[in-house]
This record gives structure tokens, C-alpha cells and sequence, in this order.
């Protein structure tokens, strides 16, 4: 699993790195580790779980862990 970090994005900037992250990736490469911060990062967190917002045919799945302030994105 590979991780990115978007602390101290904005929302819109967070957004365009992410999308480049997945589409960069590599095709083996099956989960991402999101670290989007919990106590300020609550705006960055409702972006990376909403599919509305972060949308990517490679996503098939968003999961939560028991660090609130991380979210697995689970690839095709």
C-alpha cells in the first residue's frame, strides 16, 4: 500500500494532487492511504470520502480506518 499525505491542502488543491496521484499510479498498486488530517482536515476528509467530489474509474472502494484521520482507497 502507498501512501500521500494532503495536510495543509486546500480542498480544490488537495483534489487536483489526489486525482494526479491515482491516475500516476502505478496499474499494480491495488490501495492508497489517504492521510487527510481529522481535527482540521474534516473538509479534506469529506472530499476524499464522497464519490461525488473525488470521482476515478480506478476507485472501487472507500474504507475508513480506525485512525480517523485516514482513508484507504481501494483500486481496480
Amino acid at each position: 500500500m502507498i501512501e500521500i499525505d494532503i495536510h495543509g491542502y486546500t480542498e480544490y488543491d488537495a483534489l487536483k494532487v489526489l486525482e494526479k496521484f491515482i491516475v500516476n499510479c502505478d496499474k499494480n498498486e491495488k490501495q492508497i492511504l489517504v492521510i487527510h488530517g481529522y481535527h482540521s482536515g474534516s473538509k479534506l476528509k469529506e472530499m476524499v470520502r464522497s464519490s461525488i467530489k473525488l470521482r476515478s474509474k480506478r476507485i472501487r472502494n472507500r474504507r475508513p480506518t480506525m485512525n480517523q484521520g485516514e482513508t484507504v482507497l481501494e483500486l481496480y
